[in-house]
């Protein structure tokens, strides 16, 4: 399965945690101006894609940052609908490409 991000949501989301950093599904929300299960069921999604990361300090803290993948996938958002762009393709070599240089 490829990298399927919901538009606008998942971007929306990504977005509020670049900017804002960890939060959890109820301040998201409620900064979206969502239902609260909905950003439940994208950010699950989202950590699915790898996009971000449930962080402790308990496993079940509710408590998402965004990881590499998704501050790629913000990065290359019009690319998701270009025909001629593979976007999941172009988000793992940004994250490969990063991951490179770091071990440079």
């Amino acid at each position: 399965m490829g990298l399927y991000l919901v538009e606008p949501t998942d971007f929306e989301i990504l977005a509020y945690l670049a900017d804002v950093g960890r939060n959890n599904a109820v301040n998201i929300a409620v900064a979206l101006e969502q239902n609260r299960e909905y950003m439940n069921a994208r950010l699950h999604a989202l950590a699915s894609h790898e996009c971000v990361e449930r962080i402790g300090p308990a496993d079940n803290s509710g408590l998402y940052e965004i990881t590499a993948k998704g501050e790629a996938a913000l990065e290359f958002r019009e690319l998701r609908d270009d025909p001629d762009a593979d976007f999941g393709a172009r988000v793992e070599a940004a994250i490969s490409d990063d991951t490179a240089a770091a071990e440079d």
